[in-house]
Formats: C-alpha cells, structure tokens, sequence
C-alpha cells in the first residue's frame, strides 16, 4: 500500500479489496459469500431501516515485529453478537462461522494491516441487518432486502464484515482529555438496550455527543438513566476509575459489556488490584487517582477532568496534565500482549495464517 501514509491516518473508512456476506434464509445460515462492492441492495421497507434490527461489533488485526496478523479476542465479539440478536430477536450466527468470517475477510484484505509500529491497525467491521422475503427480479445483483411493513422480526438477515485501515481514535494518542455532564441525555433507557450493540443507542449519542465536542470535551460521561446518580458509559466507551490500589468500574444495566475493559480488568488483577465492579456514586469522582474511558478503538483513553456542567463544579483528574501511572501501564500491557510484543498467557491472540 504505496499510497498510504500509514502513520498518518484517522479513525476513517478507506475502500478496501474485499467483504464477506451470509445470508440467514428459511431458519438457516448459508455460505460465507465473498463481495468486492461497498453497497448493499435494501429493500424501502426493510426491518433494519424501520425497526432498528441492526447490531454491529468492533473489533481489530495488528501486524505484530515478526509480521504475523493477530485477532483480539474474537471470540468474546461473536459472542457479544450473539447477545444483541437475542435482545432484539434477531437470528443468532454461530460462533465458528463469525471467527471464520474473520479470518476469511481479514486474510482477503492482508495488504490493507497497517505495518508494525505505525500506531495503525485494521478495524473489523462485523454488522448484522434485519432483512425479509425477496422480491422483485431474481438476480444477484438486484436482490431486494426486507419486505414487510409490520412491527414484528424479521424473516430473513444479513451479516457482513468489512474492514478498513485506522489511526487512532483519537487525535493526540494516548493523552488525557476532558469530558463532561450533561443529566438531560441519556444513551439508553432503564432495562433498555444499553447492554447490547445496536445502532439505536449511539444514535440516541449523537446530540449529546455534539454539544459536548463543540464545549471542547472529548466525550460526555453518562450518569445512570434511572436516578442521575451512578456513573454509566463515557460517550461510546466504558468508564474506570484507579482509587489506590483499586480499579473501580461501574455496573448497571444500561452499560454495554466491554471487551476491553473485561481484558483490562484481568491485567488490573494480576498486577495486583482489587477490582470492582458494581454501581459508582457520582460523588465517587472526586476520590479518584486516574480515571479513563476504554473501547476497542481507543484502547484506553485517559480523563484529565470532569466537568458537571448542570452543577458548575469541575473535578480535575490529572493534576500535572499526563497519564497516570497505572492506566500507563495497563496501556502499554494490553498493546504488547495485541502486537505480539508480550506472551499471550490467556489464549486472546488468533494468528491469521
């Protein structure tokens, strides 16, 4: 890839060679069907276009110092998949098949994973639509997806994984940000679908989202839907927070299960933490040593301050306006472990051979 500055790229979508499809048809999945077009033909009434039957995961390859491709707990996404189709019955792909949609799609496009020490890597892409009977001309080209105008679940889906090239997530890399509190969003409702991946709750993000990136913040950091008084998610990311010797993360059921922070937690243990995970008081902010959001895409985000902007009080993380000591290392720890540079002890890594 001669034409691409590898150390230079965003967190943006970049054509790449391939994507990989199957289809969900009479109560069974297909074959995994390989594409080289970037459109899906929808149907105008499409459940996922009119109901919100749409889940996606996220998830990423890294070319490690001695060239081979790893996967990050992939497995864990599949699984996560499989629990947004439950929630919003959809139909349920089988683990095997998603690992091998991976394995498939990222073998297909190995030219596109950024090179070993670019700050790059690829983003994987998996997605999952509410589909219907087909209609109209049958050929391949111009197969109509969804018909039915009916609030109930779809008959047929489709899932696909397209992949593409990124930066990091954020421009500045691995340095603390401010993030504040709006108490008039929220990002998913009590008992809602917080818990799952699905489109309808960055969607519900995105006013929010805004307000807060045009104040100069980097994220809004969410409080509990219910009360106003826990901690919840921190923008599109879960959040953490480093008391002592004790990694603090909060509980609820509106918070998306990380996979990052579920791997960060790990580590946090065998460094010697306590953690906990339960519900986190507001109030609980200002005890904080270090505090981070953490996702796939940024890995680990630090916060160098919280502002509550309902309230005017401002709650300053980083005091000397750098990582702190711990998210530094947790950091570096899980990259290592991603990028090959450290054994992976926990069975994380998928090769792509």
């Amino acid at each position: 890839m001669e034409n691409l500055n590898w150390s230079e790229l965003g967190f943006g979508y970049i054509k790449t060679d391939y994507n990989v499809r199957c289809y969900y048809r009479d109560g069974k999945w297909g074959e995994l069907e390989v594409s080289s077009s970037e459109i899906i033909n929808i149907h105008m009434a499409a459940t996922c276009l009119h109901y919100g039957q749409e889940s996606f995961e996220g998830l990423k390859a890294f070319r490690g110092k001695d060239g081979k491709i790893r996967v990050f707990r992939m497995d864990e996404n599949a699984k996560r998949m499989q629990s947004s189709s439950r929630g919003i019955k959809m139909a349920e792909l089988p683990v095997e098949m998603f690992e091998e949609a991976v394995r498939k799609v990222v073998k297909l496009n190995e030219r596109f994973v950024p090179p070993y020490e670019s700050g790059a890597a690829l983003y994987i892409r998996p997605l999952m639509i509410g589909l219907g009977a087909q209609v109209g001309v049958t050929n391949i080209i111009n197969i109509y997806l969804g018909a039915q105008v009916g609030v109930k679940p779809a008959p047929e889906y489709m899932f696909m994984i397209f992949v593409t090239p990124v930066g990091p997530y954020f421009k500045g890399g691995f340095q603390p940000s401010k993030v504040c509190v709006l108490r008039e969003y929220d990002r998913a409702a009590p008992n809602g679908t917080g818990t799952i991946k699905v489109g309808g709750n960055y969607a519900a993000s995105l006013v929010a989202g805004e307000i807060a990136h045009s104040k100069g913040y980097a994220a809004v950091l969410y409080l509990d839907p219910k009360e106003k008084k826990y901690l919840d998610e921190c923008g599109p990311a879960n959040f953490f927070g480093i008391r002592g010797n004790s990694y603090i993360t909060p509980q609820s059921h509106s918070i998306l299960p990380s996979i990052t922070n579920k791997s960060l937690q790990q580590l946090a243990e065998d460094m010697g933490l306590t953690v906990e995970r339960r519900p986190v008081p507001f109030e609980e902010i200002a005890t904080f040593d270090e505090a981070a959001e953490c996702g796939t895409a940024a890995v680990i985000a630090p916060i160098s301050q919280i502002d509550d902007l309902d309230e005017n009080k401002s709650f300053v993380i980083a005091k000397d306006g750098k990582p702190g000591p711990v998210c530094e290392k947790l950091y570096h720890k899980l990259r290592a472990i991603q990028y090959g540079d450290e054994p992976d002890t926990y069975g994380w890594i998928s090769i792509i051979e």
